[in-house]
């Protein structure tokens, strides 16, 4: 399974209009393409920052909706934008695990890391044993995904909340386990963001 995120920066002020855009005219779409298996967004209501992500069954499936998903995203950064140029990114979904739904009000906290693309299975493997056991055993987890560039070693992770007591409750812990990656995996952490989880139609399947 493959992933395209989109990170565009929307005006705060027009941020509901943005995600009822993406919900009734970008999603109805994607589900017209070939292989597309889901889509999720997720905002931070304070900067405007969104980022939104589409599924697909295969790499082929993903790169060959490209010229379809292009006026669609060019059409969410003309109207919602704040000029900036979106960051498309293209992944693989290495690791996706849903304990349970996550419901209107979920929150979610992401983790960019960059490792040693010699290292990337090794990487994985370690993730997979040592820190999932872990997230999983925070208080109000719904589910986390790990999408991973292979050739540059970059990868996100995503821990859903069900609601943003249990995000803002568990950032101690969060903080202590990117520390024991960063010792045990060898990676650098990139980037740590807590943003809205507003659309979650997902049907990817679970990795393990």
């Amino acid at each position: 399974m493959y992933a395209r995120s989109t990170t565009i920066r929307a005006n705060p002020g027009s941020l509901d209009d943005a995600i009822a855009y993406v919900r009734d005219e970008v999603w109805p779409a994607l589900q017209d393409m070939d292989g597309c298996v889901g889509l999720s967004m997720m905002c931070d209501r304070e900067s405007g920052r969104c980022i939104a992500t589409s599924a697909w069954e295969d790499r082929e499936a993903m790169r060959a909706s490209a010229q379809r998903v292009h006026p669609l995203r060019e059409h969410l950064v003309e109207r919602f934008g704040t000029g900036e140029d979106p960051e498309v990114q293209e992944w693989e979904i290495a690791v996706l695990h849903r304990e349970h739904t996550a419901a209107d009000g979920a929150c979610a906290r992401l983790t960019w890391s960059r490792g040693d693309p010699a290292r990337v299975d090794q990487i994985l493997e370690m993730y997979r044993s040592t820190l999932m056991p872990r997230l999983q055993e925070l208080p109000g987890f719904c589910s986390m995904s790990l999408l991973v560039d292979r050739d540059s070693a970059r990868a996100v992770g995503t821990v859903v909340f069900e609601d943003r007591a249990h995000l803002e409750g568990t950032r101690d812990q969060a903080r202590m386990l990117r520390e024991r990656a960063v010792d045990t995996m060898g990676i650098d952490i990139l980037d740590v963001a807590e943003m809205d989880l507003v659309l979650a139609h997902l049907r990817v399947p679970e990795t393990v």
